[in-house]
């Protein structure tokens, strides 16, 4: 469970070592109908993902209690959180090993091996690279990152709704977002509760949120689809259930070619180029899978960049 004591401490720490991101406004038209409506460009954080909020703060808040070992971090993450644990590490000065699966983007592999980090290619869905990651640093003792369900990550992703808060003066009603394993989802809704309200937003094809909702608990689902490299988790976190059924999270899936829609919408209007599980939040507008109520203020977080866009430049 984290709160959002948890998150303020969380900004606390990690000021000076991620990034302010800008917030736009822009024309809910082109979206979807809306009173006002808001781009949370956290696209542009370090590494291009808000990954780096939570990496920092469970990195920073291990050596702050001399709980960083010399054998460094190891990570599990189909790209966007291992190369945020290898970019906090290097800045800590201690090694870091990642473990990804055989189907992680070559971009995302290229740039953890140019940050310094050792990579180890594992299976073909998330939840190998993570068994191997968890063996690894048992046998090492080096501090286990996981992706999404640690509290020091959910807090620190959550530094990310106080700063909506503060660009905003606390006037927005809904946030959209993306979720996988659910560690934006629960540090942005924990900083957010009692202010507005987070929908979270799958594919058709990774349902977690939804699927653990319905279930009472988190369940593993099958892994497939469009933006199964940044959003294939094969379960919820314990940490975004509790908080998603805490707070009311409301779930809404959307299909794959809705995504790709997104996206290049995206690319078209805002000339910002995003991955695809990025751009689910957007398609729940798009398709009225949420539909603002007249006058609703929503923002859109654009959680990540790490994608080729040689699809967007050139039309199909």
């Amino acid at each position: 469970m984290i709160s959002r004591s948890d998150i303020e401490d969380a900004a606390r720490r990690v000021a000076g070592h991620v990034r302010r991101t800008p917030l736009i406004e822009v024309d809910p038209a082109p979206v979807a109908p809306a009173g006002r409506m808001w781009l949370k460009l956290e696209l542009t954080q370090h590494t291009g993902s808000f990954k780096a909020r939570g990496a920092f703060n469970h990195i920073l808040a291990a050596r702050d209690g001399d709980r960083l070992p010399d054998a460094g971090v190891v990570a599990a993450s189909g790209g966007n959180a291992g190369l945020a644990f290898a970019y906090a590490a290097a800045q800590a000065g201690v090694p870091a090993e990642v473990f990804v699966p055989e189907t992680a983007p070559a971009v995302k592999v290229a740039r953890l091996r140019a940050l310094g980090a050792a990579v180890v290619q594992v299976g073909t869905r998330y939840a190998e690279a993570q068994d191997a990651a968890t063996k690894r640093a048992s046998d090492t003792g080096a501090l286990f990152c996981h992706a999404y369900d640690l509290p020091e990550v959910c807090a620190g992703q959550g530094t990310l709704g106080l700063e909506i808060l503060e660009q905003t003066g606390g006037e927005v009603d809904t946030v959209l977002l993306a979720v996988g394993g659910g560690g934006l989802m629960a540090g942005v809704t924990a900083a957010l509760e009692g202010r507005a309200r987070v929908v979270g937003v799958e594919p058709e094809t990774i349902p977690t949120l939804e699927r653990a909702l319905h279930a009472g608990r988190p369940v593993d689902v099958e892994v497939s689809g469009i933006a199964a490299d940044s959003l294939g988790a094969t379960r919820l976190g314990d940490i975004a259930f509790s908080v998603a059924t805490r707070t009311g999270v409301l779930p809404v899936l959307v299909p794959d070619q809705a995504i790709i829609e997104a996206r290049r919408l995206v690319w078209d209007e805002y000339r910002l180029a995003v991955e695809h599980g990025t751009a689910a939040a957007v398609a729940a507008l798009r398709t009225g899978a949420y539909r603002p109520a007249p006058g609703e203020r929503v923002m859109v977080v654009l959680c990540g960049a790490n994608t080729d866009p040689s699809d967007l430049v050139t039309r199909p």
